[in-house]
């Protein structure tokens, strides 16, 4: 007993419902547009009908002989003509015909020789209006001799009968073609745009609750309109997401296999650390030769470790915003570069932001952001690393610059792909890619501007924010 109810419910709400009766109001619209002039037409042709009429009565007394025209034959001749008098104007006399009884006084004349459209109209709705009848004066032209003028006096009433007879039959006829049209126009709609639309919708909502079940893959078409094109492109992403799904499944499943040995790795590698620290009391030349490469292989083991884990358990980062000066964070970057491993061999930093440029950012994240590219640099055998800011519409750019050989043609294809962009042996190829995280949650960005012979410069993208009159960016 509840399937009919909740058939009528879903035809309620369903487009193919909606769009037959938009139909409907749309044709009935447009039938009253067409109605308004075609009455007021209606009523013109009426009129003209009586004027030819009552020329014919007016002529035919002329005619006749006076002894032939009896009171009944006037009565025969004024109702043929449904008026009360008529006026034949010619070129050079009139002609005039009264009825036998009293007339009543004329309420309203209407001159049909030339009106105007608004003036037809409004005429038509006036007589439509009236409840009670009215004697009118009609002024028109014969039909077949423009220099003949006839005025005629008559009741309202049997025009606006008419009108109104004239009205319902335009309103039936109006409804058996809206009726039609509707249902032409639904079927037309329910075929070419309700029912595809309705697989895509119930193909979409079985892929959202069951995506690994390709028997809920939209079917293929031939279409080549807007549908036809959503059809196909909706397929190609349903087997693009399951595929990226499958993957992703994957990877988590080697990732935690993945951080599990790296955890147990790392252990093994600081015991070897330990034991490693053994070694370097030994006074033996080989072991002291071997030494430093062990401790360099090991290091590089224990980096490799760190930064996959860390990368495996974080999110995007978190951000605490707070105003500081960017001159300030770029001399503790390079302090920190400067006093790290990577700086053995002596290196050059170059600040060139102005002392009193002041930004609103996470200043820890921005400063990890920082120190991996500059690390990158001098890994990748830069000496010398600048660092300076421009404007780049309304962003700010802060540009690390180095003297280094530039990237690889492997690594700028894989610059922010983990553990694929590193343009060094043994590299994870994290570093950029932590980096492109930390600028994306300030809502930037970071890009290669330049790579070669010459050196690299990476972008390091800031959205700009004024506020009270000095420069801050977020």
């Amino acid at each position: 007993m509840n399937i009919p109810t909740l058939s009528l419910q879903s035809l309620r709400r369903s487009l193919s419902a909606r769009l037959l009766l938009l139909t409907i109001i749309f044709v009935m619209i447009g039938e009253v547009l067409i109605y308004v002039p075609s009455v007021a037409r209606f009523r013109i042709s009426y009129l003209e009908d009586r004027i030819a009429a009552a020329r014919l009565a007016a002529l035919s007394f002329e005619l006749l002989p006076a002894r032939a025209i009896t009171d009944e034959l006037h009565r025969k001749l004024l109702s043929q003509s449904k008026s009360y008098n008529i006026v034949l104007r010619l070129p050079k006399r009139s002609i005039f015909v009264s009825g036998l009884a009293q007339v009543p006084p004329v309420t309203e004349s209407f001159d049909i020789r030339d009106p105007s459209f608004i003036a037809l109209m409004a005429d038509a709705a006036r007589t439509l209006a009236q409840k009670g009848n009215r004697v009118i004066r009609i002024i028109g032209t014969a039909p077949d001799a423009p220099d003949v003028s006839v005025e005629v006096m008559l009741d309202e009433r049997p025009l606006r009968e008419a009108m109104w007879d004239f009205s319902a039959r335009i309103l039936g006829l109006s409804i058996i073609i809206s009726v039609i049209a509707a249902g032409l126009v639904f079927v037309s709609l329910h075929r070419l745009m309700v029912r595809p639309m309705h697989r895509i919708t119930e193909s979409m909502t079985a892929f959202r609750a069951n995506p690994a079940d390709e028997s809920a893959d939209i079917e293929g078409t031939e279409r080549s309109d807007e549908i036809g094109i959503t059809q196909r492109e909706l397929g190609i992403m349903q087997k693009d997401v399951r595929l990226a799904l499958r993957q992703r499944r994957r990877l988590a499943a080697l990732g935690s296999a993945v951080a599990k040995i790296n955890h147990d790795l790392r252990n093994s590698l600081s015991t070897a650390v330990l034991a490693s620290d053994r070694l370097a009391a030994s006074s033996d030349p080989d072991v002291k030769k071997v030494l430093p490469k062990l401790l360099n292989a090991m290091d590089r083991a224990v980096e490799l470790c760190s930064q996959t884990l860390n990368y495996a358990s974080e999110d995007s980062p978190e951000l605490s915003p707070s105003c500081f000066s960017l001159r300030d964070l770029i001399d503790e970057v390079g302090q920190a570069v400067q006093n790290s491993d990577v700086g053995v061999n002596g290196i050059t930093w170059t600040n060139k932001i102005d002392r009193h440029m002041m930004i609103e950012a996470d200043r820890d994240q921005l400063f990890r952001a920082l120190i991996n590219v500059s690390r990158n640099s001098y890994q990748a055998g830069a000496g010398t690393v600048s660092v300076a800011c421009k404007f780049i519409n309304d962003r700010i750019c802060i540009e690390v610059a180095d003297d280094g050989p530039g990237l690889p043609a492997k690594a700028r294809d894989n610059l922010f792909t983990p553990f694929m962009g590193s343009a060094r042996t043994g590299g994870t190829g994290l570093g950029l890619v932590i980096v492109r995280d930390v600028m994306r949650a300030h809502g930037g960005d970071i890009a290669l501007m330049e790579t070669g012979e010459d050196g690299t410069i990476f972008c390091l993208e800031l959205p700009e924010k004024v506020r009270e009159g000095a420069r801050f960016w977020i």
